[in-house]
């Protein structure tokens, strides 16, 4: 609803821009661009603003270049971010979609997946992808951010299974999007960290998606607390329960088979990568449990405290200039893809 509220505004911007807007050096030359693209798709009926807002928002993956750009502006603010190069579905939900960003340096590029957060319940692809598409991309991935079906609509189970569904359709397209279907890097949030441990660690995902266990390299997991889920609603107090409550229920066979820790024996993805705020007590000792087990286990594994930061923060600022754990993931994704 967000998402069709911001296209919506971008639409009445784009119906009724002005000699105004035509001066402005910096928006003015993508505003007429979008127009343009815009009265090209959709006509230019001022009088039935409803109708081109609608148009606009179905075709926003059909625009130019020069357009995405100042749309990506007016979303975001400057440098905030960019649109997809195109957004695909794999399965038949609404909330089985990616938003694909194409890298910007040579064929065939390795891939990072991103799992958004929201406690199982909330997010979106898009708000939460933040700075991370414009710079990875410019760093020579490709990059893809998911939406997955939600609790309580869907079980955690399920979510599991639409990551790996959404991994095979982007292997699937993998020619055509310029990908390298073996070199993927998951990369999750808070709740969607949890969803790419769960992944690369529990091989049933992947292998009933036909995705081989070895194509996942890498995983980063930013600031994650839910690695031993049991042990996490043990200790997390109410505010834990209410959140993890609804997701794995009270049955401590299931909890533990949603559980990353519970499935560290090999195989696993290689390479690992856990971020967690400093002194932010439930993601530090998830995380350094779960890279001991991992690297127990015979993989690469880092826990790194991020200083300075907040939970959303830390998602928030990945891809930002001077960001400390930019650096981290750029140097950990460079040497494990």
């Amino acid at each position: 609803m967000r998402a069709k509220l911001i296209l919506g505004a971008m639409a009445f911007v784009l119906v009724g821009v002005t000699a105004e807007a035509q001066q402005r050096p910096r928006m003015g030359g993508g505003l007429m661009a979008c127009r343009a693209d815009m009265e090209t798709l959709c006509g230019s009926d001022k009088a039935n603003k409803p109708k081109v807002r609608q148009c606009i928002i179905e075709n926003r993956d059909k625009v130019s270049e020069d357009c995405r750009r100042a749309l990506d502006v007016l979303r975001n603010g400057p440098g905030a971010g960019a649109m997809p190069t195109v957004t695909v579905s794999y399965g038949n939900d609404a909330r089985q979609a990616i938003d694909f960003y194409r890298a910007k340096g040579a064929a065939p590029a390795p891939l990072i997946v991103f799992i958004h957060g929201g406690a199982w319940s909330l997010g979106d692809k898009r708000q939460a992808s933040g700075r991370k598409p414009e710079h990875f991309t410019g760093e020579g991935y490709a990059f893809a951010s998911i939406n997955y079906r939600l609790v309580p609509k869907a079980t955690v189970e399920q979510q599991a299974a639409d990551v790996a569904s959404a991994i095979d359709m982007l292997r699937f397209r993998a020619a055509e999007y310029g990908i390298d279907p073996n070199r993927i890097a998951l990369m999750g949030h808070s709740a969607g960290a949890h969803l790419a441990a769960l992944v690369a660690t529990d091989p049933q995902y992947l292998k009933a998606a036909d995705v081989p266990m070895g194509a996942v390299k890498a995983v980063v997991l930013l600031d994650g607390a839910g690695y031993d889920v049991a042990a996490q609603m043990k200790t997390g107090g109410p505010v834990v329960q209410k959140l993890y409550g609804p997701a794995f229920g009270d049955d401590p066979k299931r909890q533990a088979a949603l559980s990353p820790m519970t499935h560290t024996a090999s195989p696993n993805a290689a390479a690992w990568l856990a971020l967690y705020v400093e002194g932010r007590d439930a993601s530090l000792g998830q995380s350094r449990s779960l890279v001991q087990a991992l690297e127990k286990a015979g993989a690469t594994a880092r826990a790194v405290a991020v200083p300075d930061t907040s939970h959303r923060e830390l998602n928030q600022d990945l891809g930002a200039d001077g960001d400390s754990a930019t650096a981290d993931v750029d140097a950990f994704l460079k040497a494990a893809l």
